[in-house]
């Protein structure tokens, strides 16, 4: 597995090495010693989410405040999304960017999103169902979020306007220079 990190210090692309053959293919989604070494820290998955959405659907930008914050582990298990990551730490020469990639069934990638970021995804495809490991409970006293269309984060969800389905909650949500931050 190739883990490489992002312009977001913390923020990480891991790309697995597959092992094809006519039977079909195999690859190790996750290994805890390899993952740590290459990230130079240590992080504890106690819980696992898992989501099915279609065709410009938008679950962004969420967070989790204070002791509840989360690092995610995401990756698509059918499908084809754009994963957005958001870098919400007040101390970070990168705070309120903002780093995007591709994840899809073919390409087998994985972002690794660090505590004291934002998080969410648009489906590309007709459907995608989205796996992801997360280091703390949620909490639901402890949610947070941004408006997906922030224009000071100014996020390219590739898609146009009116194809893009957002729930009535997502489209409350503050504008960065309003949030509670993590």
């Amino acid at each position: 597995m190739t883990i490489s990190e992002t312009k977001l210090r913390g923020c990480f692309v891991l790309t697995p090495k597959l092992f094809n053959d006519e039977r079909g293919y195999f690859f190790e989604s996750f290994n805890k010693q390899s993952f740590e070494q290459a990230i130079g820290k240590r992080v504890n998955f106690v819980q696992d989410n898992q989501s099915f959405s279609t065709y410009g659907v938008i679950r962004a930008l969420h967070y989790q405040l204070g002791d509840h914050a989360q690092a995610k582990l995401v990756h698509v298990l059918q499908g084809k999304v754009l994963d957005v990551a958001v870098d919400l730490r007040r101390d970070s020469p990168t705070f309120g960017e903002h780093f995007s990639v591709e994840l899809s069934y073919e390409n087998k990638k994985q972002l690794f999103i660090p505590r004291g970021f934002a998080h969410g995804f648009v489906v590309l495809s007709d459907t995608a169902e989205i796996f992801y490991k997360c280091d703390n409970y949620y909490n639901k006293d402890a949610e947070g979020g941004i408006i997906y269309n922030d224009s000071e984060l100014n996020i390219d969800w590739l898609l146009p306007d009116d194809k893009l389905i957002i729930s009535e909650k997502d489209l409350t949500l503050p504008q960065l220079k309003n949030a509670l931050l993590p």
